[in-house]
């Protein structure tokens, strides 16, 4: 065995140590490129904050025509016409998303990627979290000026709510979008498997949503943020463990 000449040995040292040794990017780091890669593409398109903006909004304007009959009855309507744009403006949103990762091979290229399979998981909800959050944003002023609401004392709230719901939409969302990508029909299967497992956090929302309106205190909502905050939970750690397999099947 021969040992390295001078000069191989000189050549090595002076070798930085990012040249000669390179580390996968972090879990965490990974779930952000993820996401900021979707940003970015939306930001260029505006594609599906559009459509599904454009969706909400009609849905609200719809809602507040067939069924207004004074400032007093369409307070109480206005929870189910917020909630009702945001699900089904978060199915137009999740077959979009999951539509650009199957373009043009991108998922395998994901899937190859040295990165772990929560990673995609979790940069995929935040990326639909941010469009499902634009939409809402879009939508709850639309709402309040159809249906005669006074948002200033309950902004803050609201907020809190729409927050804990939509994190439970996009998390259940990324996870069986994911599921259906394949599938030739996926937008009538993701609508189909979606709807039915977001029904508690969907009655939760408009729930706390109606009492909210109502002049419920936050103190007197306890309930509903404790359901919520387990639906996420849930669906957080659901999507983390099963994610992987459902995309190697």
């Amino acid at each position: 065995m021969t040992s390295p000449s001078p000069t191989e040995a000189a050549s090595d040292d002076a070798l930085p140590k990012s040249a000669s040794v390179r580390r996968a990017p972090g879990a965490l780091a990974s779930a952000w490129a993820i996401c900021a890669k979707d940003l970015r593409i939306e930001i260029r398109t505006r594609e599906i904050v559009t459509t599904a903006g454009f969706f909400a909004a009609l849905i609200a304007i719809m809602t507040s025509v067939a069924f207004y009959s004074g400032a007093t009855t369409t307070v109480k309507i206005a929870p189910g016409a917020i909630w009702l744009a945001v699900a089904f403006s978060s199915v137009l949103a999740l077959g979009r998303t999951w539509q650009r990762e199957r373009d043009e091979g991108a998922l395998t290229a994901l899937l190859v990627a040295p990165i772990p399979r929560a990673s995609i998981f979790l940069g995929k909800s935040l990326s639909v979290l941010a469009f499902v959050f634009a939409v809402e944003m879009l939508v709850v002023p639309i709402v309040a000026l159809l249906f005669h609401v006074d948002l200033l004392p309950v902004i803050g709230p609201l907020l809190l709510i729409l927050g804990m719901g939509t994190v439970g939409v996009a998390a259940t969302g990324t996870l069986f979008g994911a599921m259906t990508v394949r599938t030739r029909a996926r937008d009538l299967v993701l609508a189909s498997v979606l709807f039915p497992l977001l029904s508690p956090t969907l009655v939760s929302g408009i729930a706390a949503t109606r009492e909210l309106f109502g002049g419920a205190e936050i103190s007197e909502l306890t309930d509903y943020f404790l359901l919520l905050g387990v639906f996420d939970v849930v669906a957080i750690l659901g999507g983390v463990s099963l994610f992987g397999a459902l995309l190697d099947d």
